[in-house]
């Protein structure tokens, strides 16, 4: 069966749409079901910013990164984060040219188009740190001098869930800064007898040169996207929606602190980006419905006594989104 995202009969296919299910056909040629995060990759990507990957081992986050730079046509490094790591390990720094008895410029692995920082909540915040000016500011500083990152960047960041013990949470400040966080679950009973069938018959998740990956869009193509994304039309009645869910959160009895203005930002650029995947050049409230858990749910603070009572962030916003009116 083929895989899609997000079609509706309604809706004349788009330019955006036709490339999102292309990307979405190639990814499925290696990543067995996960359509909710991929949907969910593909609207960061269109609307321009970083994703937070959280599933536990084992559940193809590698896999979706390294075959996502492959479809794109990006550049593609990765990041192994640990406990010892120094900034420089990211970033770079100056090396003395015995030679030309110069110093020169050796860039770390920050500079690239698809940057893959796995499990980077095991390194301390002085590292972390180094990652959030790449983020933010798409260039980084080594010895006083700024060194801007290729036009095209996007970070990819994995956590598990499960393992404390070693680990240094990341802060508010660079939970922040990723306009998502998409969890990644165990995959259906199909699904997972899909995987085993795949490897039966020779798969390889380490060798994708083999796995007859195509490259369908090039790195150039997509300003145009992006632009057409930013030509979704809104009405006003769809911007007072996503303020009122958004101030809702700050004013949940169960979080100490809930999303900000830049939360507000990244629900309507996620709900345009989903409604240009869907064939449409307007957004409805069934996109930012969708939209809200992955954009809000690390941007919220829980109180003390919700953790212990086992509120989730998810139901939170579900219970948000149950209680807001919806615009005509």
């Amino acid at each position: 069966m083929e895989e899609t995202l997000g079609l509706h009969e309604e809706a004349a296919p788009n330019e955006v749409q036709d490339c999102c299910n292309r990307i979405a056909r190639e990814l499925g040629k290696v990543v067995v079901g996960q359509l909710p995060v991929i949907e969910g990759v593909l609207a960061s990507l269109l609307a321009g910013g970083h994703i937070l990957l959280e599933g536990v081992p084992g559940t193809a986050k590698t896999l979706i990164v390294k075959a996502l730079a492959m479809v794109i046509g990006g550049e593609f490094k990765r990041i192994q984060f640990t406990p010892d790591m120094m900034p420089s390990d990211i970033t770079g720094t100056q090396v003395f040219d015995i030679q030309s008895q110069t110093f020169r410029m050796r860039k770390g692995p920050v500079f690239t188009n698809v940057l893959l920082a796995d499990e980077v909540n095991r390194t301390p915040p002085k590292t972390q740190a180094a990652l959030l000016e790449a983020m933010e500011e798409r260039h980084v500083t080594i010895d006083g001098e700024k060194n801007l990152l290729p036009a095209f960047f996007i970070v990819l960041a994995t956590q598990n869930p499960v393992e404390y013990e070693g680990t240094y949470p990341l802060p508010e400040a660079q939970l922040d800064r990723f306009l998502v966080k998409l969890t990644i679950d165990y995959p259906q009973p199909e699904e997972e007898q899909e995987v085993l069938r795949k490897y039966h018959e020779g798969f390889d998740a380490h060798d994708l040169e083999h796995a007859n990956l195509q490259k369908v869009i090039g790195l150039e193509e997509l300003p145009s996207l992006r632009q057409s994304v930013r030509k979704v039309v809104v009405e006003e009645a769809m911007f007072r929606y996503i303020y009122s869910i958004v101030a809702k959160t700050r004013e949940s009895l169960d979080t100490h602190l809930g999303g900000s203005p830049r939360a507000s930002i990244g629900l309507l650029l996620i709900a345009k980006a989903l409604a240009a995947m869907r064939g449409r050049n307007f957004i409805i409230p069934e996109d930012v419905k969708d939209a809200a858990p992955p954009v809000l749910r690390h941007r919220m603070i829980l109180r003390p006594e919700a953790e212990i009572e086992g509120i989730t962030a998810d139901q939170i916003i579900k219970g948000i989104l149950d209680s807001t009116e919806v615009p005509r």
